[in-house]
């Protein structure tokens, strides 16, 4: 069972050993994959260092010239990952809100439990968050609301960026018609996995707010996921053709 997380970075120098540390003291062996967008900080080079020193093999990198976004991150991930042959493909974020731990009980639930999609969920058993504003919050959770609404899909946490896929999701999605980047990539790929017949779970965790580096939100992000949402229910989910 080869399984990989997918980490997307920008400034995450603060963050990034740490993860690294800790993704690999996780039972059950999983491998990393960290998308860097250019980081000025030096993200890369410390990922370089742990993978020339400790973790070859094990720890890869796809460095891109810089801020491309989150979306186009994963979907670079998620291909090589899929050419690479893993069979549990995971995204998380570097600064420590999704837990590390986490992620064998996302796998527990796909490999055990039968999903073929597991969501690390702030919302399934009400609002786990911790640090956050109040105003972000409600935000984030009336987002869920109206996409649960609009697309009538049953997930409580759409905008989750904490999941494990089986890799037959992301080879029967198809990744090239993705059409958002921001947020509304995450809710994008439940729907796609959701519309194919693809069964989704979600997994209750807390979301601790990063206490290191800054945040990557902006408005435009909820613009997009807004309207994007809107659009998404008039299209054809259609699976990926593979010749």
């Amino acid at each position: 069972m080869k399984k990989v997380v997918i980490i997307p970075t920008y400034n995450e120098i603060e963050n990034i050993e740490a993860m690294i540390e800790k993704v690999f003291s996780l039972p059950g062996e999983f491998d990393m994959l960290v998308i860097d967008d250019g980081s000025p900080d030096g993200t890369a080079d410390v990922v370089r260092k742990a993978m020339a020193q400790k973790y070859a093999g094990k720890l890869h990198m796809i460095e891109r010239p810089g801020k491309l976004g989150l979306g186009t991150a994963y979907l670079t991930g998620f291909k090589w990952a899929l050419q690479q042959g893993y069979d549990y493909i995971f995204e998380m974020d570097c600064d420590f809100s999704h837990d590390p731990d986490d992620l064998v009980r996302l796998f527990k639930a796909c490999h055990e439990g039968g999903a073929d999609v597991a969501i690390g969920s702030r919302y399934v058993t009400g609002v786990n968050v911790i640090n956050w504003p109040i105003g972000r919050v409600i935000m984030s959770y009336y987002a869920s609301a109206y996409v649960r609404r609009v697309l009538g899909i049953p997930v409580r946490d759409c905008t989750a960026g904490f999941v494990c896929f089986r890799s037959d999701v992301l080879r029967t999605i198809d990744l090239d018609h993705i059409r958002m980047k921001g947020y509304g990539f995450q809710i994008e790929m439940k729907y796609s996995a959701w519309k194919l017949g693809f069964r989704i779970t979600e997994v209750p965790i807390i979301f601790t707010d990063r206490t290191r580096g800054s945040s990557k939100m902006s408005s435009g992000i909820f613009g997009e996921a807004f309207w994007g949402v809107l659009s998404m229910r008039f299209r054809k989910i259609r699976p990926a053709v593979h010749h």
